[in-house]
């Protein structure tokens, strides 16, 4: 999209994955994303989705699709800390979003995940690293 962002995800020697780099404002930019593509995992009877992390203290959005192929996703933020944590965030709260703005549509209320990814986009400059060890449906 133009932006200066780096980023990358690495797998630490303990197995776990590590989204780290650098936010950049410079040229339109203004934010990193990482994303996995899933198969159409089903829902079933979960409610929520829990990522056990550790941080860096800045905030960072969950974000999930029922269709890889839509332009918006279904948006959740959460904080992080310098210490492991379970953050829990409920489906039915994920809002619809496009390029950070908020859409007239439903919160998520689909049956299938096809999409995860993990934004940070603070609206400055800063580097970032999060560490993940579990992404899971409960």
């Amino acid at each position: 999209m133009g932006g200066m962002s780096s980023s990358e995800i690495s797998i630490t020697t303990s197995g776990y994955g590590v989204f780290s780099g650098s936010v950049s404002t410079k040229n339109n930019g203004g934010f990193a994303l990482v994303r996995c593509q899933l198969n159409q995992i089903s829902i079933g009877r979960k409610k929520a989705i829990e990522l056990r992390i550790k941080g860096d203290s800045k905030v960072y959005q969950l974000r999930i699709k029922d269709q890889s192929n839509l332009a918006h996703g279904y948006v959740g933020s959460f904080q992080t800390s310098s210490k492991w944590e379970t953050v829990r965030i409920e489906l039915a709260n994920l809002y619809p979003s496009y390029r950070g703005r908020k859409l007239a549509l439903p919160n998520f209320n689909a049956t299938v995940i096809d999409e995860v990814s993990i934004l940070i986009a603070n609206n400055k400059n800063e580097s970032f690293k999060l560490l993940i060890d579990t992404i899971q449906l409960v």
